[in-house]
């Protein structure tokens, strides 16, 4: 089978995300004929239907949505490569660092000066995004690093290394019925709104914490945070161990079969910074290669 071109992976992707070839075409830029005849080209050639077409609808089969969640990685993996190799070219070098506001949970004031001291350093560019947004950073190439969260976000096709373990506390309105308690437990927090963090439908939508801390305040929902979110209390929230609810991870990634200096400098301080917390667990990075160059 010959290999599909990305230009006919992303007119896959178009129609596969729109489900209708009209809409799938405008977004293209491209007319609708033309786009159903190369969606039938690539089924010939992969050799198994990808959508079923009535007069009704577009739906993709079992192996369309396979199709899918491989040509996003593929599309990913050449944006990414574009993305580095013109970073490379550029007459600074710079490592660009993602995190969610507040997601270092106050690492990075130790790490950075400590990076700073190393041969291989370079200088540092720290992003911060909005929530969820991390891991698509890394996996388009906008990050060489990223700060991540477990068990929240998807780690898949990145090498980590586990920075933090922290226990998790009840964010409530200093006014709340809860929150005179020494302790809770999940089932306490049943009924009470959360809020809606990326990929979920329910409570009110956040997009970073001062929003969150804020909606807390006014006693628009709760939110079960790591122990760090204590760094940023006001006197308006109260903060409470939640006894039973999972432990938050704290988790340095980037790409797997990195070859960067920059980046195991990066990680070597990272894990040296942890090293002799007892909260912190670390282990050394799988198929990292720190002698290689950038």
């Amino acid at each position: 089978m010959d290999a599909l071109e990305t230009r006919e992976l992303g007119y896959f992707v178009a129609v596969a995300e729109e489900l209708h070839f009209g809409r799938a075409a405008a977004r293209l830029g491209i007319a609708q004929p033309p786009l159903s005849r190369a969606i039938q080209r690539i089924e010939r050639r992969i050799g198994v239907p990808l959508l079923e077409r009535t007069s009704r609808a577009v739906n993709l089969t079992p192996a369309g949505v396979v199709l899918l969640a491989e040509s996003r990685k593929a599309l990913d993996a050449v944006a990414a490569a574009v993305r580095r190799t013109r970073r490379a070219g550029q007459d600074v070098a710079r490592l660009t660092v993602v995190m969610k506001p507040n997601g270092d949970a106050g690492l990075l004031e130790d790490i950075l000066p400590r990076y700073r001291r190393d041969p291989d350093a370079i200088e540092v560019e720290v992003v911060v995004c909005g929530m969820g947004e991390q891991a698509p950073m890394l996996r388009d190439g906008r990050g060489d690093l990223a700060f991540l969260h477990a068990p929240h976000d998807d780690l898949r096709g990145f090498d980590t290394e586990l920075l933090l373990v922290q226990d998790q506390v009840a964010v409530l309105p200093a006014g709340h019925r809860l929150a005179g308690r020494a302790a809770l437990v999940l089932a306490d927090l049943d009924d009470e709104p959360l809020p809606r963090w990326p990929g979920h439908a329910e409570g009110p939508r956040v997009r970073d914490s001062a929003q969150l801390m804020q909606l807390v305040a006014l006693a628009q929902m709760i939110a079960v945070l790591p122990e760090s979110a204590r760094r940023h209390a006001r006197s308006d929230v109260v903060f409470v161990p939640v006894l039973d609810a999972p432990n938050s991870s704290i988790l340095l990634a980037w790409p797997e079969r990195t070859s960067s200096r920059a980046v195991a400098a990066f990680v070597r301080a990272s894990t040296e910074t942890t090293a002799g917390d007892p909260t912190v667990e670390t282990s050394g990075p799988p198929g990292f290669s720190p002698s290689s160059t950038r």
